[in-house]
């Protein structure tokens, strides 16, 4: 069956966790549909594993776009869902419904951007006028400068109350769903449970509602350092298909992420 927005809400209403992945190409789509992933993410971290470059920033939205169309044609069931690229949010309501509407045209059915409650007013924007919108909060790679870099968010008693406050922000705003990046396994689970929204983790514990990595990192494929959160699910497999699976399996039973992997 097609997964839906009202497919998500079940799933965390009924304790069921939700699988993610990102995917730029039709054939990947193919098979990651068919090994049980519900969301595929167009991600701008094509920037780091498919164009070479050192961070997401340079990533273009015709970028986007075209990855969008690549991935749109190779599913049926699985939910798209697109990246906004740096710039193409941080700007005004209107303008951002414009790039997300070429996403939506590309054949996306949700769109990413990343913020906190400063994005509330985009994000009602944007859901008042069609257009279901998924938020990324802790961690936000496009912001990774002024970050200083990769570095763990909501570490303090304040921060940690921040990204809740954010996070209901956005949800009363009207986002359909929350990633959280590298932040404490604590703060995942309390901003799960504070959410009626599904919240999908990065490097935020096993208590969130799903979990998401970027294809190339689970795979082995990518050549750059690994972040602490990343498993290599190819060990032990025979096949891409079968480490997909095994991933699956893995955040259903809630065994992936592990203590190693969380903060």
């Amino acid at each position: 069956m097609k997964v839906t927005v009202n497919t998500l809400a079940k799933m965390k209403q009924d304790g069921q966790k939700i699988s993610m992945l990102t995917c730029y190409d039709a054939s990947f789509a193919s098979l990651l549909e068919a090994a049980g992933v519900e969301i595929l993410l167009i991600g701008d971290s094509l920037g780091n594993v498919i164009q070479g470059q050192t961070s997401t920033l340079p990533v273009t939205m015709d970028d986007m776009v075209y990855h969008t169309r690549c991935v749109a044609r190779g599913t049926r069931n699985a939910m798209v869902l697109s990246d906004l690229s740096f710039g193409a949010s941080q700007v005004s309501p209107q303008k951002t419904f414009e790039n997300a509407a070429r996403l939506m045209a590309a054949g996306a059915e949700m769109v990413k951007i990343e913020g906190g409650m400063v994005m509330a007013e985009t994000v009602d924007f944007l859901t008042t006028r069609g257009i279901p919108v998924c938020v990324h909060i802790g961690l936000q790679p496009q912001s990774v400068n002024i970050y200083g870099g990769y570095k763990v968010q909501g570490k303090s008693e304040t921060e940690a109350e921040t990204l809740k406050r954010d996070a209901l922000a956005l949800q009363a705003a009207g986002a359909s769903l929350v990633v959280m990046e590298m932040v404490a396994s604590s703060v995942g689970k309390a901003v799960s449970e504070a959410l009626a929204i599904p919240v999908i983790g990065i490097g935020a514990g096993v208590d969130c509602d799903g979990q998401v990595l970027v294809l190339h990192d689970m795979l082995g494929v990518y050549p750059g350092k690994k972040a602490r959160f990343v498993k290599n699910f190819m060990h032990g497999q025979t096949s891409i298909q079968g480490a997909v699976e095994a991933y699956v399996k893995a955040v259903r039973a809630s065994t992936f992420p592990a203590d190693e992997h969380s903060f």
